[in-house]
């Protein structure tokens, strides 16, 4: 178990840093999520992913807030 989750954590990793370097969000997202992770059931690389996905889903939006553009409701991306 834990061999295949740290294989995971690993591709992951390694996926995120072949992306930009924009760490926006992550960091925070990622702390929060692992600690919550831990404490719910010994999960904190997963939390940890979670959180940073997460937090960059959160700094994104109010980036897009801060500019004056409203997202787009579910379903209904401008093409």
């Amino acid at each position: 178990m834990k061999t295949s989750l740290a294989i995971i954590a690993v591709a992951t990793l390694t996926l995120a840093s072949a992306a930009p370097a924009s760490a926006k969000g992550c960091l925070k997202g990622a702390v929060v999520g692992g600690v919550a992770g831990h404490y719910a059931g010994h999960h904190g690389v997963l939390g940890a992913v979670a959180g940073c996905a997460y937090g960059r889903h959160r700094a994104n939006e109010q980036d897009r807030q801060r500019q004056g553009q409203s997202p787009a409701p579910a379903g209904q991306e401008k093409l």
